[in-house]
């Protein structure tokens, strides 16, 4: 799996681990969107399989609570380099399932890899 360190910090200054994601662009449907983001965030161009799932949250901003909607998909390498990531991306790696569902930062990005680690495996 292909997993990124973000240029942008968390609130407390840490390194973030997580997964490609990203805001749609125009008149994109949240799956091509997603394809996009793969591309831009990892440097890698992916084959969209299916839907893992959303993650429902919100944060601040401003003194101000902001709702947060993600939509997750499972995606197959085709090719390219994660050196070619873009320039918001500090660092993009590959990553076994099982170890990026115990080391990214958020709870709701290794729940969708718990779900694709579990298809992966219904799978064989």
């Amino acid at each position: 799996m292909a997993v990124i360190v973000p240029v942008k910090r968390a609130a407390d200054g840490g390194a973030v681990l997580g997964l490609p994601k990203g805001h749609l662009d125009g008149d994109e449907t949240p799956e091509q969107a997603a394809t996009r983001e793969v591309r831009e965030e990892t440097g890698v161009d992916a084959e969209l399989i299916e839907p893992l799932g959303e993650v429902n949250y919100h944060y601040e901003r401003r003194q101000r609570t902001i709702p947060k909607r993600v939509a997750f998909f499972l995606f197959r390498y085709v090719s390219g380099s994660l050196d070619d990531h873009d320039h918001e991306i500090e660092e993009a790696r590959w990553m076994p399932l099982d170890q990026a569902a115990r080391e990214l930062t958020y709870t709701g990005e290794r729940e969708m890899v718990e779900r694709a680690l579990s298809r992966n495996l219904a799978d064989r």
